[in-house]
């Protein structure tokens, strides 16, 4: 036994409470190198006397672990516990391939004895209902929808910014041109969006700024008037609530825009701006920038080496007072239900701490989403943010569907890897996209086969997350990375036909929203190389993936299905069973 991959850490992704009442265990341990865990446990205070001497011992139960998922080099193991006086301590006795036993507690790994399975064990002192990390429940039912509003309708000419080009889907747009798309075109499409089945929306950012992608903010407090108003927003916000859809806004808190007040009163008084401190200034003048690529060193920091978007210093009091009283503003104002925060992974801890407390004392259920492109424990522990960006796992799944970069096993392992980084709370609330206004489009990825990037999006609605497709996936749109991926959209392939694919997906994934939302999740490769997918749940969802380059026979019932017939599953198509 490899003794050395023997992996567990209390208070972490590996121990955590999934409700109140349930306490959740995982180890790892080396690939294919255990075949049995069994979990000690008991209340550290429960004795009973000793057969022989008669004196108390802990009392301790057994109870056998499952092997739940195969990452890269781990297998993992899992459990649920509860405990009727709220308080646990345990250890692991691991059987190897090799039949040699250990025990792995508190203190490490020790031979099997009876003492020593009473002896330093690892303890949950207590189940604290407060610090058990909670994500919204209704996340875990959401369809998501990105919404790049100067590119998704133009519904209202008279602000069109000067210089607007006629729409035209067929486009490949500069970064610096506009199509004239604004809230007005959202809440004229907001019936389109019902159909398809989406109940939450997610804006890229709507408020004052320079550009037409908005992430230079000028004035956080106010609608960009070629988008509309404050008018206009609230009632948009109400008609989808209306509708059953949650909104979901993008902010910048990482950077401001180089015209908005704050940093054009540094450019004016430089060190005796009262804003001056409200940057990260290295030296005066501030302008003109001193560009790396030119070589120079720059006079502040900012976003990448991007002169118009100065880095804020989220460490500076007034600073964190200012984004809060922003952040509460949208919520109390105007009932948003979530902020995506952008550039997320650049801000400073503490300032997000005072930012999860200040959103959900407001409202209790509200939805911090981070922008975070990599591993990102130190974020989700519950009082941060309740996921992030998802990238680092459906990257995954494209490396093995659209570029073949991966094998059938390898996106598995890879998958499930990204699985157990986090709670099973966090999990279920992570955002999973396959593409966005950052990268390009689905179907160009996949090469223009509509096939392969609805197998792709498939794979993914079936997944622990909340899918989230972006404007016009349902209406076939291609489009290179930015600012290519930023089209105006097609409304002429509304309930075309990939439409009506893309709608059968969202309605089967809320339709199992109890199962696909918060139940477990096991992939796996069949002998023929089939991906299989098993949700157990409320129902349990079993579905087939054929990722390979020919027919692979399949006896199945599916209630969704693509290229599946007399029992063949087609290379492209995919099956989908519940029971």
């Amino acid at each position: 036994m490899q003794l050395a991959a023997l992996r567990h850490r209390p208070e972490s992704e590996d121990c955590f409470l999934y409700t109140p009442d349930e306490l959740r265990l995982r180890l790892h341990t080396a690939k294919a190198d255990v075949q049995a865990v069994t979990v000690l446990y008991g209340d550290p205070y429960v004795t009973a006397p000793n057969p022989t001497t008669g004196e108390p011992e802990f009392a301790y139960q057994e109870a056998a672990m499952i092997k739940t998922g195969t990452g890269q080099t781990s297998d993992y193991w899992t459990i649920s516990l509860t405990a009727p006086y709220h308080r646990l301590q345990y250890q692991f006795l691991v059987t190897g391939q090799d039949g040699n036993t250990v025990l792995l507690g508190d203190r490490g790994l020790r031979a099997d004895s009876a003492a020593n399975r009473r002896a330093d064990l690892f303890r949950v002192p207590y189940f604290h209902a407060i610090d058990t990390v909670q994500t919204p429940a209704w996340v875990k039912e959401t369809v998501w929808y990105q919404i790049f509003p100067e590119r998704f309708a133009n519904g209202d000419k008279t602000n069109d910014p000067k210089g607007t080009k006629p729409w035209r889907p067929a486009d490949h747009p500069g970064r610096e041109d506009y199509y004239g798309g604004d809230l007005q075109g959202v809440l004229d499409h907001l019936a389109d969006l019902q159909a398809l089945g989406v109940n939450g929306l997610y804006f890229c950012p709507v408020f004052t700024a320079m550009s037409n992608h908005k992430y230079d903010t000028i004035d956080y407090f106010n609608i960009d008037p070629a988008f509309g108003d404050k008018a206009l927003f609230a009632d948009l916000v109400n008609q989808a609530h209306r509708r059953g859809m949650r909104v979901m806004l993008d902010a910048v808190f990482n950077h401001m825009g180089s015209r908005s007040m704050q940093w054009q009163d540094v450019l004016k008084f430089g060190p005796q701006s009262r804003f001056a401190s409200w940057f990260h200034i290295n030296r005066f003048p501030a302008a003109p920038f001193a560009a790396p690529e030119q070589g120079g060193v720059p006079q502040y920091d900012t976003f990448a080496f991007e002169p118009h978007m100065p880095k804020l210093d989220t460490s500076n009091p007034a600073v964190q007072d200012y984004l809060l009283e922003v952040a509460t503003y949208w919520i109390k104002q105007f009932d948003i239900d979530a902020w995506r925060l952008d550039v997320a992974n650049e801000v400073d801890h503490h300032f997000w701490k005072r930012f999860n407390q200040a959103t959900k004392a407001l409202k209790p259920d509200f939805f911090v989403l981070g922008e975070v492109w990599h591993s990102s424990q130190p974020w989700l522990n519950g009082d941060e943010f309740d996921g992030v960006m998802n990238y680092a796992f459906t990257e995954q799944i494209e490396a093995h569907f659209l570029t073949g970069k991966l094998s059938a096993p390898e996106l598995t392992a890879a998958l499930t890897d990204q699985l157990m980084l986090y709670r099973d709370q966090t999990d279920q609330a992570m955002l999973n996209m396959l593409d966005s206004h950052d990268t390009a489009r689905l179907l160009t990825v996949a090469g223009g086969d509509e096939n392969l990037a609805l197998q792709a999006l498939a794979f993914t609605f079936l997944q622990t997350g909340m899918p989230c497709l972006y404007y016009g996936t349902e209406m076939g749109m291609a489009g290179e990375n930015d600012p290519d991926c930023r089209r105006p959209m097609d409304w002429a392939q509304l309930k075309g036909p990939i439409w009506q694919r893309v709608q059968a997906l969202v309605t089967f994934r809320r339709a199992q929203a109890a199962t696909l939302g918060t139940g477990t999740t096991v992939l796996s490769v069949t002998a023929a190389g089939l991906l299989k997918v098993t949700r157990i749940g409320a129902h349990t969802v079993t579905a087939y993936f054929n990722t390979t380059k020919q027919p692979v026979a399949l006896t199945a019932s599916p209630v969704l299905a693509q290229g599946y017939a007399d029992q063949q599953l087609a290379p492209t198509g995919f099956a989908v069973m519940v029971q």
